[in-house]
């Protein structure tokens, strides 16, 4: 009989991504599915996890399951409370799950989930004090503090995207407006580049055409790294990180968001004379970190 495997399914607004997870954070046997969307039943959402998670263990018994949501999950990890982009609100779904798969489930914001990829196996290795911020479809951050994960008293802790950073600015999905991520995520990205250049339709063309030259395309990326900076200055004020480490889809774009995003740090933290100021730097998981750091989660948790 085959071993049990670790797997770690990853939940973003588009797309369920799950894997199979050694314990060196080696990333195999991956399958993905399509998001329904969030106006449909959650269980619906759950039988593409289940679809993911199954195709990726591939007839081989399951360990347990480490699940990434991109949503608001409760303190117990057990409920995800809310979700802008997913249809659960206050939905049990950690326990569902654990009953439809039958073996022990890790239920975890999928932002907190990257942090604890990065803190364990990725650029936050060695580091005390980490802000991590991953740019997908909106924006979603982890807080290290003192080598362990900060959650909060309610368990959102993170929830970076959702800062207002424009009075009465652009319209989020979360249902208030100004939003850090409007300004600095996947599809901030596929906007600044669209007012440009119509042609330029989502995140892979521009990063394309960047990588090609295309002037209008590093413009739109200048213009994501400096909104990128902006934000980070409130998080360094806040929590005067040793390290930020950025990741998420975005971030393969590497020192073309991130070096002007530093010089936006540099111009907007407060006393930035006077400090240190923490490095910026790429995550080294990718967009696997929120599935790796999930798979780890519950074999941490299971070995304790």
């Amino acid at each position: 009989m085959s071993e049990p495997v670790w797997v770690g399914v990853d939940v973003g607004g588009t797309k369920v991504l799950a894997a199979v997870v050694g314990d060196d954070g080696t990333v195999a046997d991956t399958a993905r599915r399509t998001t329904p969307g969030r106006r449909v039943d959650a269980r619906m959402v759950e039988d593409a996890l289940t679809e993911a998670v199954l195709a990726a263990a591939d007839g081989r018994p399951l360990a347990g399951v480490g699940v990434a949501a991109a949503g608001f999950v409760d303190a117990a990890g057990e409920r995800v409370r809310f979700a802008p982009h997913l249809p659960w609100l206050d939905e049990p779904v950690r326990s569902r799950l654990a009953e439809r798969w039958g073996v022990p489930v890790r239920l975890e914001n999928d932002a907190t989930a990257a942090a604890y990829g990065e803190l364990v196996l990725g650029a936050a290795r060695g580091y005390s004090d980490v802000v991590t911020v991953n740019l997908g479809t909106g924006l979603g951050g982890g807080i290290v503090i003192g080598g362990r994960l900060y959650r909060g008293h309610n368990g959102m802790a993170g929830e970076f995207g959702h800062m207002q950073v424009v009075p009465d600015g652009l319209a989020c999905a979360c249902g208030s407006r100004g939003c850090w991520e409007q300004y600095c995520s996947g599809s901030a990205l596929e906007r600044y580049a669209r007012s440009r250049d119509a042609d330029l339709l989502n995140g892979r063309m521009v990063t394309a055409a960047a990588d090609e030259g295309d002037l209008e395309a590093r413009a739109a990326f200048a213009e994501l790294g400096h909104w990128l900076g902006v934000g980070l200055a409130n998080l360094v004020a806040a929590f005067d990180p040793e390290v930020v480490v950025v990741g998420g889809g975005v971030s393969e774009a590497g020192d073309r968001l991130l070096e002007p995003a530093r010089v936006a740090l540099g111009r907007s933290l407060v006393g930035a004379g006077h400090r240190d100021i923490p490095a910026i730097v790429a995550a080294q998981l990718g967009n696997t970190a929120g599935l790796v750091g999930a798979a780890c989660l519950i074999r941490d948790e299971q070995a304790a």
